[in-house]
């Protein structure tokens, strides 16, 4: 049975926030969960675990338009997202698990922590500590051995993070990516797919333990899908390395300031 909420005036901005996010995440690599949960909590009063749910039912639908749009512009690597969002299902899933089995006091306090360290991680630019031993695999025959257990441990850690707090798991999605050694272009669209995967297996989790807000799906999830539509095509008009470090600054400035406001609220 889902959760229902009167539709609050302050609502019909969950659309323009939609788009906004879902439009920049899929030209960086992700869905923009990360930002949909604290949005929810602190500016529209939903429950955490609500915000948790609604923030993973909205990015599907940034995560199917704009891995379509990623895959037809031959900007996903196929068999490293089949490994890495299969290690990232099995988290989700777990990690939705956990969500609902944890005091919500303990569940806000964890998740400002986690952008907090988020935050951190995103100023750190795995590109430049690559492992030159490794070429990057055009098949499931080119992985190592090494390769894979990368793969498969930051999957799992990338699901359980969406699946607990509604987030992407992108950070530990793009180290993988760039640790691979794949160019920009296909580190942007394959993570979105990878991401997109475990949206659906942590919301999978959530829905079955009834924690869901149709209406405010709807309103976050319409915005998100046109902005994730424009996303793959402002992202082949520029070109992604020019700003990388500054924009990489910004946002992770932002999410330590969302996670010290939950921890202190």
């Amino acid at each position: 049975m889902g959760y229902e909420s009167a539709i609050e005036l302050s609502y019909y901005w969950l659309p323009l926030i939609g788009f906004v996010i879902g439009a920049i995440s899929t030209m960086i690599g992700g869905n923009g969960a990360f930002f949909f949960p604290p949005i929810l909590i602190l500016f529209f009063q939903v429950s955490p675990r609500v915000a948790i749910a609604t923030s993973l039912a909205a990015v599907i639908p940034i995560g199917l338009v704009g891995s379509w749009e990623h895959f037809r512009r031959n900007n996903i690597n196929l068999p490293v997202a089949t490994l890495f969002g299969s290690a990232g299902l099995i988290g989700a899933i777990l990690g939705a698990w956990i969500s609902n089995n944890i005091e919500i006091a303990t569940l806000i306090s964890t998740f400002g922590i986690y952008l907090i360290a988020l935050g951190l991680l995103t100023m750190y630019n795995p590109k430049k500590r690559i492992n030159r031993g490794m070429p990057p695999p055009r098949a499931f025959a080119d992985f190592q051995t090494r390769q894979a257990w990368l793969m498969i441990s930051l999957g799992l850690m990338a699901g359980l993070v969406a699946g607990l707090f509604g987030t992407s798991g992108t950070a530990p999605v793009l180290a993988g990516l760039f640790l691979l050694q794949l160019p920009v272009r296909l580190v942007v669209g394959t993570s979105v797919l990878i991401v997109f995967v475990n949206a659906l297996g942590g919301f999978g989790g959530h829905f079955f333990l009834g924690e869901i807000d149709p209406e405010l799906i709807f309103m976050l999830g319409s915005g998100a899908a046109v902005g994730a539509f424009l996303g793959p095509r402002l992202l082949t008009c520029i070109r992604p390395e020019k700003n990388e470090s500054r924009v990489r600054y910004v946002f992770a400035a932002i999410l330590m300031i969302l996670g010290l406001v939950l921890i202190f609220r």
